[in-house]
């Protein structure tokens, strides 16, 4: 069975830093691209950035460029997202997502090419 298991959400003002974590069991690891998706209230669910595990190729949404960054732990079947200069507009419930993906930069920040969605994790910032 499949399962991933998001951490690290929490309330933090802007300008702060949060890491959430995405524990993925049931798979094999490196076969996989891990992504986190987020969806704010109100609105509908947007890819946020993704990892190819295997090579570690990684691709983010224009929003977050620069100041989010993906990382895996391949040791800990773990991928971290480092959220650094959170924004008001950043306050969403996060969602760690897996499928076998290779082509990042079509289908990665695409909800409809995951097949395994964990929980989400609350992330609110404070202006």
């Amino acid at each position: 069975e499949v399962q991933l298991q998001a951490s690290g959400g929490g309330l933090v003002q802007a300008g702060g830093s949060l890491r959430l974590s995405c524990v993925a069991s049931g798979i094999t690891f490196d076969d996989y691209t891990i992504a986190w998706f987020r969806q704010a209230p109100g609105k509908e669910r947007e890819g946020v950035s993704c990892i190819e595990i295997s090579d570690g190729s990684t691709r983010y949404a224009s929003s977050v460029k620069g100041r989010f960054t993906i990382s895996s732990d391949n040791a800990k079947n773990t991928v971290y997202l480092q959220m650094n200069s959170l924004k008001p507009e950043d306050t969403a419930i996060y969602y760690c997502a897996a499928d076998m993906i290779i082509n990042l930069e079509r289908y990665g920040l695409g909800q409809n090419e995951y097949d395994y969605w964990g929980q989400g994790t609350l992330v609110t910032v404070s202006s």
